[in-house]
């Protein structure tokens, strides 16, 4: 069968991680070339736009959902809009290079940063938002075995980094201020429309397939972005002890690809989850953070017309989970009362893929 699709679907959803809501995943992703004829053929490019979207409303603690939040109309609500150009690179079938310069635009709604949620407070509903480039990556990868033997199943590693390049100071206004709730001031916002995390990172990446017959396929892609930074030198809002943290952040997929209409078109169906760790693997754990995970169900479609792709995918969630951070265990052992913060998460996200590939020559692809 053609390999195309299926390494594609493989390919553009590992691109897409990032999660949905107050645990900030800023849509790192993990050193996956992206081509829609499958891996990179020697001096090929491949020129690509992914946009995403997803709206966070739904906060919890745990996995317990506070489902008066939005009852009360007390809810946080980010909006959030990234765009990443993406530029591969095959040096050989097997070596490939990638370049994700991302940028988002952030909006954020709520009460109690602009004067506090009623009963007790004195505020009112009010936005701040952030817009600019994000944290850019750069990436090598490695297929294990040779594309040439058209193997029924493939794995490739790979190895990125994450530049500083992203403002993480990004400040807006803030309403009903101060003692008596009656300024206006200029402030940081929040850690979860921050275009970027301040911290040089370095970003582990695995992906594989496995081709069951001519039509279906099973493909993994995980990635895992290490931030040694412990915080970034940048005071929370309202704060002089507690800065924000930067820190490590997962990604994992599997699913089954099924290839139709002359293996022009993919339906794929897999799952996915993703998040913000409690500790770091490197580095300490000091600082403010939303650690948790999302797990997803991902429905998607991926077509291949001449040297275009287009791919449309739409992770719905089904499990959401904040988990103590760091600052909530160290409450926790010090008054002997559980603690725990909360976090707004989506209920899904969308993602659209576009890209271009140009340079090399096209693999021959032979069927099994």
């Amino acid at each position: 069968m053609k390999y195309s699709l299926f390494i594609t679907s493989l390919i553009l959803y590992s691109v897409n991680s990032f999660s949905q809501g107050c645990v900030a995943v800023k849509g790192f992703s993990g050193c996956a070339a992206n081509d829609s004829t499958g891996t990179l053929k020697k001096g090929s490019f491949v020129v690509g736009g992914n946009y995403r979207y997803f709206k966070s409303f739904r906060h919890f603690r745990g996995d317990h959902q506070e489902r008066e939040r939005v009852e009360k109309g007390t809810e946080v609500i980010n909006e959030s809009s990234f765009f990443d150009l993406n530029i591969n690179y095959g040096f050989t079938e097997r070596l490939y290079s990638t370049v994700t310069i991302p940028y988002s635009y952030i909006n954020r709604s709520s009460m109690y940063e602009h004067g506090g949620n009623p009963p007790n407070g004195l505020g009112y509903r009010a936005e701040t938002s952030s817009v600019g480039i994000g944290d850019i990556r750069l990436g090598l990868g490695y297929w294990f075995i040779d594309p040439k033997k058209l193997k029924k199943y493939n794995f490739a590693f790979g190895l990125g980094i994450k530049l500083p390049t992203g403002d993480y100071n990004y400040t807006d206004t803030f309403y009903n201020q101060g003692p008596n709730k009656d300024q206006t001031i200029e402030a940081v916002v929040d850690q979860s429309i921050q275009p970027g995390d301040g911290g040089t990172g370095a970003i582990l990446d695995f992906q594989g397939y496995y081709s069951f017959s001519k039509r279906f396929s099973l493909n993994l892609s995980t990635f895992y972005l290490l931030n040694p930074r412990e915080t970034n030198g940048v005071y929370t809002r309202n704060s002089t002890t507690t800065m924000f943290s930067v820190p490590d952040q997962f990604a994992g997929r599997i699913g089954v690809n099924y290839s139709a209409v002359k293996n022009k078109l993919l339906i794929y169906l897999g799952s996915r989850i993703e998040g913000v760790t409690a500790s770091d693997l490197i580095g300490g754990d000091e600082g403010f953070r939303r650690p948790g995970y999302v797990v997803s169900i991902e429905p998607g479609l991926s077509l291949d017309v001449s040297n275009y792709n287009f791919s449309l995918n739409v992770p719905i969630a089904l499990y959401r989970n904040r988990i103590q951070s760091f600052i909530d265990k160290q409450r926790t052992s010090q008054t002997g009362v559980y603690t725990i913060g909360d976090a707004a998460f989506a209920d899904y996200l969308i993602s659209f893929t576009m890209q271009y590939r140009f340079g090399g020559k096209a693999k021959s692809n032979k069927k099994i």
